[in-house]
């Protein structure tokens, strides 16, 4: 049985979604949040562990996730991402290409990264173009560039913008 929790962040409300076994999304959402009870223990301990990553208590998450209905290529790329980018690094498309020992372009790679269901467990955030932050589909609507940099500044990846 599927259930969901919400969160406020830094980076705007989230609702987090499991199956009991696995998380199975994250997504930004409009309104207020924090004001439901889950009583799935997974569900509880991934919010709580989103908390301690926001309050800068947790550099790795410890959750089993389930990507859902994947091609082969996309869930190989978005394994290795969650296992080889830890918090504080960054990693181009065509460096997570070469790394997923898949036949997929770094073009490909920024698709893969669009289609991940559970961003910030898995660190799509992390995965920048070789000339700048690339882009970024997560964040409240219109902000996913300035969200993308949040995270990458906030685990030190990026240095903080002057402006």
């Amino acid at each position: 049985m599927s259930s969901a929790g919400t969160l406020s962040s830094p980076v705007g409300h989230l609702t987090v979604m499991s199956s009991g076994e696995a998380i199975t999304r994250v997504a930004w959402r409009s309104g207020s949040s924090d004001n439901d009870s889950p009583h799935d223990p997974l569900l509880i301990e991934a919010l709580r562990q989103l908390r301690a990553y926001f309050d800068g208590r947790l550099t790795r998450f410890d959750l089993p996730f389930d990507l859902g209905s994947q091609t082969d290529v996309t869930r190989a790329v978005l394994t290795t991402l969650a296992e080889t980018v830890d918090h504080g690094q960054s990693v181009t498309y065509g460096e997570l290409a070469a790394r997923s020992g898949t036949s997929i372009p770094a073009r490909g790679v920024g698709a893969v990264m669009g289609a991940n269901p559970i961003p910030i467990i898995v660190p799509c955030h992390r995965v920048v173009a070789s000339d700048g932050l690339g882009g970024y589909s997560g964040g409240d609507s219109g902000q996913g560039l300035l969200t993308k940099r949040w995270l990458l500044e906030f685990e030190g990846a990026l240095p903080t913008a002057l402006f």
